[in-house]
């Protein structure tokens, strides 16, 4: 039985209770209880302290409520017992072919298994990098990569809709700068004061070079452009490359040069306190800058102040107001993180997450006091997650500069040092809110104090018993015959299987929290269970033993543990090894 049967169970215990007056629930039957894995082997394969939470509501003495439940639950399906301890606590013990139930529903499910049904319904839009199209990125950014990644994987698997943005800061000073210094190093001159340094921009004029012959020749202003341009394709590519090597995918790439159509050309005109704008202008695209301010000027947010353009976000619990538009008619950072929302809502988004770098604390009274300002409430569609940093050591030293890169530790350098897998998983293991210093050399280990390889190791173990299985005839799934019933007894087995119905729970919980590490800690304790149950429990027949129900049993929940392994492992962008 699930941990959701025996809720079921007890509720319906509760319920007959009820209905012979043997009980009485003021706020009426709840709905479902909290049932847990005993801390203790020997406590039984569940436990539950209902009877302590509605003993005082029901006016009855918990531990005689726990006696009256327990009588209930002694003739329910899949229970084999119910011990009640201390002041009231229920330790439930689950029948052997119950347990073996679990274990053929899993290998029936495959790579459904651990999904469900709780955000079906939510379209969410995950952002969850933001960076300059002008160098490689960061360790900052293989951070979120990894942690937003798994994140947009357990919510689909919650069952929401989820789209991977990736924002291009590709506007401002910063891309003269970047295109000023390609075109410095094609011509053997120093960049520019506070431009760009490192291998990689030797590479990129180089590339450059090749793609556009005779650009030298041009006009100098013409040269400066085709040379900015050129350089964003070329290392625009070159991220979403390195991203999909890391099993990051965007589903979209959103330009900040998309929210601006026109904007200089018509600010003053079109917001401004001056005369009205001139309707001879040409119609700029949906939902850009322009057109999301006068929506908000005409809702009253909005208003004039020393020649400069403020949102009144202090109506919505901000610190301060928000200046949009400067007294020399510049666009802030504020107007375009207001039209890029608005954008998101506009494409039919539900809830808009932002995971931000660990300097961007402001952002999220602002943001929210933007989004109530929307109109939006800002607890149902938006929502804003702070990281921090990470520092990697090798032997011994912060790395924390790159001949290629510059003054940065690149995801390409991080990859070759340490590995996707390694990298991927090590990341996504930790709650985003916690500073991590980590040892590249821990975690490339191949040893059993390596989560990571701790994790993939009881996969690849899992696989070779399941080889073996095959050579001998022995199968699973569907063709496989009954093997949901026969276990042995041994609190290892259901301790396993106890463990694997956890999953769906962990996975569920992992979204709604948006706590993706918490699969990652669930698989490395799935993984000592497993190496528990396997050092006590014979699985495949020996010699010319016959293969008994026993052994069937045994086998299926090896088959229900490779695919939980699997499957966490997948929503961590890790891979499953076979063989190691």
């Amino acid at each position: 039985m699930t941990p959701e049967q025996i809720s079921n169970a007890i509720v319906d215990a509760l319920r007959a209770l009820v209905e012979r007056r043997e009980l009485t629930l003021p706020d009426g039957v709840p709905a479902a209880v909290t049932v847990e894995r005993p801390r203790q082997q020997g406590h039984g394969d569940y436990a539950t302290n209902v009877a302590l939470q509605l003993g005082k509501k029901a006016g009855a003495n918990p531990r005689e409520l726990a006696a009256k439940i327990a009588a209930e639950l002694e003739g329910a399906d899949g229970i084999a017992g119910v011990e009640v301890a201390g002041p009231g606590f229920l330790n439930i013990t689950v029948d052997a072919g119950a347990l073996g139930r679990i274990a053929a529903d899993i290998v029936a499910a495959v790579a459904a298994y651990g999904t469900s049904d709780a955000l079906n319904g939510e379209r969410i839009n995950v952002e969850f990098i933001s960076a300059n199209p002008t160098g490689p990125l960061h360790l900052g950014h293989t951070r979120w990569a990894a942690v937003g990644d798994a994140l947009a994987r357990v919510l689909e698997a919650a069952g929401a809709e989820v789209s991977r943005e990736f924002y291009i800061n590709d506007r401002g000073s910063q891309m003269d700068k970047f295109g000023d210094s390609i075109l410095a190093r094609a011509t053997g001159t120093e960049p520019p004061e506070d431009g760009y340094l490192g291998e990689y921009v030797h590479d990129l004029a180089q590339q450059v070079l090749e793609a556009n012959p005779g650009i030298l020749e041009l006009p100098e202003a013409e040269q400066r452009e085709r040379f900015r341009e050129e350089g964003y394709r070329i290392q625009l590519a070159n991220q979403q490359a390195e991203l999909a090597e890391f099993h990051t995918v965007f589903d979209t790439w959103f330009s900040e040069r998309d929210l601006h159509g026109g904007f200089e050309a018509r600010a003053r005109g079109a917001l401004a306190p001056q005369p009205p704008k001139d309707d001879g202008l040409a119609p700029q695209p949906p939902n850009d800058v322009v057109e999301t301010l006068e929506k908000l000027r005409g809702e009253g947010h909005l208003y004039d102040a020393d020649g400069a353009l403020w949102m009144r976000t202090t109506d919505f619990g901000d610190d301060k107001d928000r200046v949009l538009i400067r007294s020399n008619g510049e666009l802030t950072y504020f107007a375009s993180d207001t039209a890029y929302y608005l954008d998101k809502r506009t494409r039919g988004f539900d809830r808009c997450i932002y995971l931000l770098g660990a300097d961007h604390h402001g952002y999220v009274g602002r943001l929210r006091a933007m989004a109530a300002c929307a109109g939006d409430d800002p607890d149902a569609n938006i929502e804003v997650l702070i990281g921090q940093l990470v520092t990697i050591l090798e032997n011994g030293e912060q790395l924390k500069l790159s001949k290629r890169a510059g003054t940065i530790v690149s995801l390409r350098e991080l990859m070759d040092l340490i590995g996707v897998d390694a990298l991927r998983y090590t990341l996504a293991r930790y709650p985003a809110d916690s500073p991590l210093t980590l040892d590249a050399a821990e975690m490339t280990r191949q040893a059993s104090d390596n989560p990571v390889f701790y994790v993939q190791y009881a996969h690849a173990r899992v696989s070779s018993i399941l080889r073996n299985a095959a050579d001998l005839g022995l199968v699973t799934g569907a063709s496989a015959p009954s093997s949901t019933s026969g276990f042995g007894g041994s609190t290892t087995e259901s301790s396993l299987v106890t463990q694997l119905a956890e999953f769906p729970r962990v996975v569920q919980a992992a979204a709604t929290l948006r706590e993706p590490h918490r699969v990652a800690r669930y698989l490395e304790e799935t993984a000592a269970s497993y190496h528990r149950f396997y050092d006590s429990c014979r699985v495949l027949p020996m010699g010319d033993e016959e293969a008994t129900d026993l052994h069937r049993a045994r086998l299926t929940l090896v088959d229900a543990t490779r695919i939980v392994l699997a499957n966490g492992l997948t929503l961590l962008g890790v891979s499953a090894p076979e063989r190691m």
